[in-house]
């Protein structure tokens, strides 16, 4: 599936052209970028990093080494929050929504896809993964709904003014660091991996940054994984209605909360 993935990549075609196509050679150029993109996916280096895209929630986003890749999994958040607002009636004309961390911009544009009368936020440190975030707000013509951010999560941001604050924050401990896929760790941007030795340190800062930043009655939102749940849930033990959503594969994937 790679190699056809990169073969794609290399002549800039779909999958219908290769099949309709099995005589098409490869000129002398094409072959010297086809084989560069196999060197490179022999090196561990991903195949979203290789091609520059990646699918999410239906939609195409570019990313570099300067952002994580996108995850299936993370839908489960963007899933959650949809719930909440279904279940709460939250879904106001004037909610406000903001992702922290936002990487390559999945998590936001996604919910401003979702959520067409919603004003949407999105935070992050890294200026390089703010620059990739907006070109993917402007090629997927929701630019102008973003309002983009370089801080350290929700630094700078008015107290009491959010409907929702949602994360998907580096959750590994370092301690695991040999679990994790050798091309996670030595491709993917480590400050989007690895939190610290607990795996819950940026989660510690975020939680009572979150309090201040909502609205009263207002949630906070986060990707977690089985290693940290309870620890997590722990956390927000003076919140109200916590609750941990498991992935398809039955591992706990989603933590949400109410401010108290």
């Amino acid at each position: 599936m790679n190699a056809e993935l990169l073969l794609r990549f290399t002549l800039s075609c779909d999958r219908a052209y290769l099949f309709a196509h099995p005589e098409r050679e490869l000129t002398s150029e094409e072959q010297a970028r086809y084989d560069e993109a196999l060197s490179q996916r022999a090196r561990g280096v991903p195949t979203q990093y290789i091609t520059g895209h990646q699918e999410f929630w239906g939609m195409d986003f570019i990313v570099t080494p300067a952002v994580l890749i996108p995850r299936p999994e993370t839908e489960h958040l963007i899933e959650a929050v949809m719930k909440l607002t279904v279940e709460k009636d939250t879904s106001s004309p004037d909610s406000r929504i903001v992702d922290v961390g936002t990487g390559s911009g999945c998590i936001a544009i996604a919910l401003a896809k979702e959520f067409p009368h919603a004003e949407i936020h999105a935070t992050d440190i890294s200026a390089a993964a703010l620059d990739i975030a907006r070109s993917n707000a402007a090629r997927n013509q929701f630019e102008k709904r973003i309002q983009f951010h370089e801080t350290d999560l929700l630094r700078g941001l008015a107290p009491d003014s959010f409907d929702f604050v949602v994360s998907n924050p580096p959750y590994v401990g370092e301690a695991e660091e040999d679990q994790v896929q050798l091309e996670v760790r030595k491709f993917e941007p480590r400050n989007a991996v690895f939190a610290g030795s607990t795996g819950l340190e940026v989660i510690e800062r975020l939680v009572p940054q979150a309090r201040i930043a909502l609205k009263p009655e207002g949630w906070l939102l986060m990707e977690i994984s089985g290693t940290i749940a309870e620890r997590a849930r722990q956390l927000l033990s003076e919140w109200r209605q916590v609750q941990i959503t498991n992935d398809l594969q039955g591992i706990p994937r989603v933590v949400s909360a109410q401010k108290p």
